[in-house]
């Protein structure tokens, strides 16, 4: 079994969520801000997650403070701001660290068991993981989402 699916996450409306839950889907796990210039790419994720969520493809965003104090919101603020701004009802958890001394130990796994280990250099970092939890593409920030289409296609 995955590393991965060892994770226990709050959500953010308060919840504890096991990363167990989603054993046998395609995953796209990113850290989000919303006040980013790549704040927009919430939309690209949210249709993602529309095309394919039937399929079993989850998305999961962390949002996280670390990068220019771009997502400074309480969960209730980041989460009604995600929804009427970019109708996302795609899987959103608390607020954590993706970074420095005090990391999540979810992105301690994430950043250090991917093809490319390395630190997160900013908001919208995203990791594409197979149905079995293994990590298969660490991408870069700036990547649209929407060009992930096929990467996603081949895991389902």
């Amino acid at each position: 079994m995955s590393k991965l699916y060892e994770f226990e996450m709050k959500t953010i409306d308060g919840s504890s969520k096991s990363l167990a839950d989603y054993k046998g889907k395609p995953l796209l796990i990113v850290n989000v801000a919303s006040q980013c210039g790549l704040t927009p790419q919430y939309r690209p994720l949210q249709e993602l997650y529309e095309k394919y969520k039937d399929r079993g493809l989850a998305v999961l965003g962390f949002p996280s403070n670390d990068f220019g104090k771009q997502e400074p919101g309480t969960e209730s603020e980041i989460k009604t701001f995600c929804e009427s701004k970019f109708g996302v009802t795609f899987d959103m958890f608390s607020k954590i660290s993706v970074k420095g001394s005090d990391i999540h130990p979810l992105y301690t796994y994430l950043t250090k068991e991917s093809e490319k280990p390395g630190d997160i250099g900013w908001n919208f970092h995203k990791f594409l993981v197979d149905k079995e939890g293994k990590i298969v593409e660490n991408i870069d920030p700036r990547t649209d989402p929407s060009a992930l289409k096929s990467k996603v296609e081949a895991l389902l």
